[in-house]
């Protein structure tokens, strides 16, 4: 970072289960804190580390230390939404890349952040998208915009037919074409569930109605999301597909660093863009997102369990691939909505939905 023009110190690091890539890390930046989310996956890490008079902090701990500005959230999952929630109302800066922190706390997170902005509370994003929305909105007035313009790539089976969606595996589902991420992402990527979760995501960050978010299919992933304004003017924001960049820039804000952290983008390379309309019979799963993301209750919280739920069946194998949006919108059709939710009701709502899944998968009721 000091390349970059940028100095910066990592004062903590946490992890879920790779403790390797947390061992490499630890002797590289030498952090005063550490979370492991699960000790059984190394029993013996705290002796590891043992001469590096490291603090074991829980994660909500860590995550509101006097000596962390800034707080990078690259979770998967709600593991994360406490700590976003105090951090924010503690005035610290928040580059959130998890969805489901907004997705099923969206309001609890807005409200800690009015609570900490007196005290310099931030709420920047790292997805790609949502980087690129943010961009394109620096210096332009709220009333200006006309609509937002999330692009998406189209996942494993752009090309496919619904026809042809029948018989496809978790490994194929699992070959994103112009992305590498984690396999849940990646499973949403091919449903298109996850652009419905980042339309509701783009809602709570920039505080637009749903309704004024469009999402465009564009295989590139080159242009990472647009912006309309009320004269006709459309913003992009374009980049090679490396999330390098995002990061950086959410770290440096309210500066653009000195530096190239990823490939410069070449257009001529390129030679085309391609943008198109997305086909709902191919991705019945971004419906579903969508419809559960318009109503005022706990039924995104819900759809969003029942996601997580529903894909890991599918990565075990134990149900096709098209059976995801069939128990999502199985699963949005029998959930009873709570109106005007506190994160207490969203969270037990996406607990709902999840064991609303299993429950449906174990009887087979979904299929009828």
């Amino acid at each position: 970072m000091n390349q970059a023009g940028f100095t910066c110190e990592i004062t903590a690091l946490a992890t879920g289960q790779n403790i390797d890539r947390l061992r490499e890390q630890v002797s590289i930046f030498r952090p005063k804190a550490v979370f492991v989310d699960s000790y059984k996956h190394s029993p013996n890490i705290i002796r590891e580390f043992e001469d590096q008079q490291i603090e074991w902090n829980s994660l909500e701990t860590l995550a509101t230390r006097e000596d962390i500005d800034v707080l990078i959230v690259a979770s998967t999952g709600l593991v994360s939404l406490k700590p976003v929630i105090e951090a924010l109302k503690m005035g610290k800066k928040v580059a959130l890349a998890n969805k489901e922190s907004l997705v099923v706390g969206g309001q609890a997170v807005r409200n800690a952040l009015a609570t900490g902005q007196d005290l310099g509370a931030e709420l920047l994003p790292i997805d790609s998208e949502h980087s690129a929305v943010w961009q394109c909105l620096w210096g332009e007035d709220d009333d200006a915009v006309k609509e937002l313009i999330l692009t998406a790539s189209g996942g494993a089976f752009r090309d496919y037919k619904p026809t042809e969606l029948a018989g496809v595996t978790a490994e194929e589902a699992l070959k994103h074409p112009t992305w590498m991420m984690g396999q849940k992402v990646t499973i949403d990527s091919a449903t298109l569930f996850n652009k419905g979760l980042e339309a509701v995501e783009a809602r709570w960050l920039f505080n637009i109605p749903l309704e004024k978010i469009k999402i465009l299919q564009h295989k590139e992933s080159i242009v990472h999301s647009m912006v309309a304004f009320q004269d006709g003017s459309i913003k992009a924001q374009l980049g090679e597909p490396d999330m390098r960049l995002p990061i950086q820039i959410a770290i440096t804000h309210p500066k653009r660093a000195a530096n190239e952290p990823s490939v410069p983008l070449d257009l001529a390379k390129h030679g085309s863009l391609n943008f198109s309309e997305v086909n709902h019979e191919m991705y019945p799963a971004l419906q579903v997102a969508l419809e559960a993301g318009r109503r005022e209750d706990t039924a995104m919280a819900a759809v969003a369990g029942a996601d997580e739920a529903a894909v890991a069946l599918f990565l075990s194998g134990k149900i096709p691939f098209t059976d995801i949006p069939k128990l999502l919108r199985y699963t949005l059709d029998n959930h009873p909505g709570t109106p005007q939710p506190t994160l207490d009701d969203s969270l037990k709502a996406e607990e709902w939905g999840r064991n609303f899944v299993a429950i449906s998968h174990a009887n087979q009721s979904y299929a009828h």
